[in-house]
């Protein structure tokens, strides 16, 4: 019984002791709380429609430290802060390692106020200049790139955390995910046809979609870095000359869309990022009536229809084979010399562009037996024909360059000369045949029993 008593005291005395505790101590974080926001103090600290946990909790002593020499009260707290910069901010907030990745240059250098007021503010965040962040981040960052013509929607809205960070990230200038990832949240439109595309343009590729693109804002429409051409000639450095110093133009690359007239910037199913096969391509112009340039152009599909042969570039759909669509020094931007008018006798080099593939020797040899099949014995018809040094005459004379109903690609309709047409007038036998075009009387020729001797 008297054991009983004994514990019975103990337990009171214990109750009365921390209880009177707990009052001192209630008392005293009160006091410290309510003499620290007293009018004659921080007061205005009251005013913040958001306090810092800490404030709001009265737990001043959380961030400063109750003993210092500076605070104005001589008999008074002081308070110091407990720790310098930002080691003073992990202590609560520890969500972030500084090892890892990117720090916010003011996060590094332990300066969290320049972008947060660490009592209070109007915003999550508690950032200053009440969460403006075209404030904020223009007391850092140049405010030039969003005073453009063209601003990016996100930047002109002043959210920049559509795409950064603020403190932390894996990624190159803070931003919440790669570049590519980060371009496709918005520009979804994008994501099948990079998904599903044989074709991808190589900055995509490589996540770098600020190749190309002002990321913040730019002079020029759709936030390119460069007008047009200019653009492309950044990485395409080749082709500048071309379409700089060439003596004949593409027009295509002058007008509307210009490299965006053949090419799709993105993706594309077609090599070369075409935005369809190669002679499609070219026939979405060059297949019109009305196409014209300095004057009415020929409608090449039109003129290719139904024939029964086409020119092997363009059965292959390789219009490049012929013409350069960037720019040329060469008649009708071919890829190599050409004669442009009718008459032009063989020298080395004049029918380079169609030497490129055809054996040289045709045009070579007064009499061969083995290089060319329009011969009448060993007489080289194609040497009296175009090596003729009086009037030489151009391949076109007799060949159709696309398409032609004719063998050898033998110009049926007759070659143009001036308004009028040349008909040909050709008949074949097994071996050789006979021809009475505008130019002569009907003449045979014969491989294997010469009807002439010369």
């Amino acid at each position: 019984m008297e054991l009983d008593m004994i514990i019975w005291k103990v337990i009171c005395r214990l109750a009365v002791y921390c209880g009177l505790s707990l009052i001192v101590f209630s008392f005293f974080t009160n006091t410290v709380a309510a003499s620290c926001l007293t009018g004659a103090c921080h007061q205005a600290l009251q005013s913040f429609t958001r306090l810092h946990e800490p404030v709001a909790e009265g737990e001043c002593l959380s961030c400063h430290e109750s003993v210092a020499k500076e605070h104005p009260l001589k008999k008074g707290k002081s308070f110091k802060l407990v720790a310098a910069g930002a080691a003073l901010c992990i202590e609560c907030h520890d969500s972030f390692d500084p090892s890892v990745g990117q720090l916010h240059p003011a996060v590094a250098d332990g300066e969290c106020l320049v972008c947060h007021n660490p009592h209070g503010g109007s915003n999550v965040g508690l950032l200053q200049a009440g969460g403006d962040l075209k404030i904020i981040c223009f007391e850092c960052h140049d405010a030039e790139p969003f005073e453009q013509q063209f601003v990016h929607g996100p930047a002109a809205a002043g959210v920049c955390f559509e795409c950064h960070m603020p403190h932390q990230s894996k990624n190159k200038n803070l931003l919440q995910t790669d570049s590519k990832s980060l371009c496709l949240r918005c520009h979804a439109d994008l994501v099948a046809g990079l998904e599903n595309s044989a074709v991808i343009h190589a900055p995509i590729n490589e996540s770098d979609c600020s190749a190309c693109h002002e990321v913040h804002g730019g002079a020029f429409v759709h936030l390119l870095k460069a007008d047009g051409p200019k653009l492309c000639f950044s990485c395409h450095e080749e082709l500048a000359d071309k379409y700089n110093k060439s003596k004949t133009k593409h027009t295509a690359l002058y007008k509307d869309d210009r490299c965006g007239n053949c090419h799709s910037p993105h993706f594309s199913e077609y090599v070369s990022l075409l935005s369809e096969l190669e002679s499609d391509t070219c026939l979405r112009c060059h297949g019109k009536d009305d196409f014209k340039r300095s004057r009415a152009l020929r409608n090449i599909r039109t003129e290719i229809a139904g024939k029964e042969h086409l020119h092997a570039p363009l059965a292959d759909g390789k219009c490049s084979a012929c013409h350069d669509p960037h720019g040329s020094d060469f008649y009708r931007l071919l890829v190599n010399a050409y004669p442009e008018n009718f008459y032009a006798p063989y020298r080395k080099g004049t029918y380079a562009f169609c030497l490129d593939c055809h054996e040289e020797n045709l045009l070579r040899f007064p009499e061969t037996s083995i290089y060319t099949r329009f011969r009448d014995g060993k007489h080289n018809l194609h040497y009296t024909h175009v090596a003729d040094s009086r009037k030489g005459r151009t391949c076109r004379a007799c060949h159709q360059a696309h398409a032609s109903n004719g063998p050898k690609l033998v110009n049926e309709e007759g070659a143009a000369f001036g308004n009028w047409r040349i008909p040909l007038h050709l008949e074949l036998t097994e071996t050789g045949g006979s021809c009475s075009p505008g130019c002569h009387r009907r003449i045979s020729y014969d491989r294997e029993n010469p009807v002439t001797e010369k």
